[in-house]
């Protein structure tokens, strides 16, 4: 599981931005995470709940994961498809000179704090 390495990694950021700010707690997070990008939802989040409670400004941070889906581009024909529903080939012409363009992201896209 390294969605806890992930998760130690995030709070240690965002601990970091609000020490800097001088902010008194963190009390959103919203994050996205790429549908092909190997991070497991539930596991992140149970992760980030356990996690949470030995910060000094996250401890009752919500947390939000918007998932972005997995996208590919077919160099062959020019045309884009789901990833997770063919994969490397691409379903109108059946190219294999594909490459993702979305899917794998793991981004801090907005944190709250008063």
């Amino acid at each position: 599981m390294h969605e806890l390495g992930i998760v130690v990694h995030v709070i240690d950021q965002i601990e970091k931005i609000a020490e800097e700010n001088k902010v008194n707690k963190v009390v959103k997070l919203t994050l996205e995470i790429g549908e092909v990008s190997t991070i497991v939802p539930s596991y992140f989040r149970d992760c980030f709940e356990w996690s949470k409670k030995k910060t000094k400004y996250m401890k009752d941070c919500e947390l939000e994961l918007i998932i972005i889906e997995g996208k590919s581009y077919c160099r062959n024909c020019k045309k884009t498809y789901k990833t997770t529903e063919y994969a490397k080939e691409c379903p109108y012409c059946h190219s294999l000179d594909t490459y993702l363009i979305t899917g794998n992201e793991a981004n801090i896209k907005d944190i709250q704090v008063i």
